[in-house]
């Protein structure tokens, strides 16, 4: 009690002198924790959110930063006395997250929260923090600083929405450490997504708007960057064809070996595919979402390219780009029959690196609250909200046959003659391919050991 009195007076002093210590978090939940999760660091790039954060700083604040990274770093690890508290939670972290908050306030520190849960849930994340933000941070982060240092902080700063585009800073990737992930690289050159598929929480959190960075200041990003490699984190980097075509020609002389997310829907176009190969495109990450029509017309995606995904993956393949393809099971139209057919398809067409998820209902999100009604919505810790645990009750399986399908799935996937025969696909980076396949394998055959006890139990080792 009175070193928590002494502390306070020390932050207050440092305060009224405009000068204060911000510590930065980004909560991860049990699978991707440092040392005790099993996402390994060949899975792992740098996230932008604390970089990115750090670069909105007001200059005229004189404020001594830290940030921790929980995939990487431990709290217990944590040598710092910070008089603010800024953390960034998805719904899957954000009961961490409270634990993290509440624990910084009890101790008299104010606590702000922001992310896609906080901006989904602003009143739930108020009964733990001190202020929340909602929506976009690139106004409303600044404003909130200045605000603490005048010991006027408001309870909700929420972003009109209208996201300014042309005045994004360059993260401050040099506060991360490098060896911790595959790549610093990463970098968005959108944000939101143009498609409306109702297992996603995008549109719900950005409001179904699609927001583009001007290409100029992208490129001008890119050459700050060491390294020949560039990661594009957007939802959907793909989702306007004339924007589209202007970064992709001016990636071309930059000669980098990039990576990013697409839908399959965007590279039916041949006009975008080749220019997305003739602009050293080395990878993507593609949706499928399902092998069943009826699976994608319910969650609102075109039911008619299935019959077109062995092609795709044939052109991909053969312009050297490698495929990250995820792959979601339960919806409504799905039976136990569905884990075997798709485990088939992928080993069929070559997808070089497969990644599976159950159908998760975000709260705040109207197909939650749909489930909802329907009492068909089984667990509110939202830890387990995960994608990797079942928290509803399918139509056509139980809850535990939906789990034991997945964990199946993952384990038949990342099985060495799998592996082996999907890599054949193209000899593009083979050796990169065969490293994250082999990271998977370890995720897969640990990922049955996630138990509840083991996702949802709350140990922040704080000092």
């Amino acid at each position: 009690m009175y070193r928590n009195k002494i502390d306070s007076l020390k932050r207050k002093s440092r305060i009224t002198n405009n000068c204060f210590n911000l510590l930065l978090i980004l909560p991860a939940g049990a699978i991707h924790r440092a040392k005790t999760g099993i996402f390994k660091k060949s899975l792992r790039y740098a996230p932008l959110t604390l970089t990115y954060l750090a670069s909105l700083i007001p200059k005229d604040l004189n404020i001594n930063l830290k940030i921790l990274d929980e995939g990487t770093d431990n709290l217990s690890s944590l040598n710092f006395d910070p008089d603010l508290v800024g953390i960034s939670a998805m719904t899957a972290t954000s009961t961490r997250a409270y634990a993290i908050a509440d624990n910084y306030r009890q101790k008299g520190i104010p606590v702000v929260l922001g992310g896609v849960h906080p901006t989904l849930m602003p009143e739930e994340a108020l009964s733990h923090a001190d202020s929340v933000v909602v929506g976009f941070a690139e106004r409303v982060f600044p404003e909130l600083l200045r605000d603490f240092s005048q010991n006027k902080m408001k309870r909700i700063y929420e972003d009109p929405g209208n996201f300014p585009t042309e005045n994004i800073p360059i993260p401050k990737r040099d506060l991360l450490k490098k060896n911790s992930y595959i790549t610093l690289n990463s970098m968005m050159a959108t944000r939101g997504c143009p498609c409306n598929c109702s297992f996603c929480a995008v549109p719900n959190v950005w409001r179904k708007n699609y927001f583009k960075r001007p290409v100029s200041k992208i490129l001008e990003e890119i050459k700050t960057l060491d390294g020949n490699e560039v990661v594009f984190i957007d939802v959907h980097l793909l989702g306007d064809k004339e924007y589209s075509k202007e970064l992709l020609e001016g990636l071309k002389p930059l000669k980098k070996s990039w990576f990013g997310l697409s839908t399959a829907n965007a590279l039916f176009d041949k006009e975008i595919l080749d220019a997305v190969a003739e602009s050293g495109c080395k990878g993507l990450l593609i949706g499928f979402e399902t092998i069943s029509p009826d699976s994608l017309k319910e969650i609102h995606k075109n039911p008619k390219i299935v019959t077109k995904y062995s092609d795709l993956l044939r052109n991909l393949h053969d312009n050297g780009i490698r495929v990250n393809g995820t792959f979601l099971f339960g919806t409504d139209h799905e039976d136990k029959g569905v884990f075997e057919r798709t485990v088939e398809f992928i080993d069929k067409i070559k997808i070089d690196l497969p990644r599976y998820s159950v159908f998760t209902p975000y709260p705040g999100t109207p197909i939650f609250k749909k489930l909802e009604e329907e009492k068909r919505i089984i667990e509110y810790d939202w830890s387990m909200y995960d994608v990797e645990h079942v928290v509803y009750k399918p139509k056509n399986m139980k809850p535990e046959e939906l789990e034991e399908g997945l964990h199946w799935a993952w384990r038949e996937t990342y099985k060495l003659k799998s592996v082996l025969g999907r890599l054949n696909g193209t000899r593009s980076l083979y050796w990169l391919g065969l490293l994250l396949n082999l990271g998977y394998k370890y995720y897969a055959w640990k990922l049955p050991k996630c138990t509840k006890e083991i996702i949802s139990e709350i140990n922040l080792e704080s000092k």
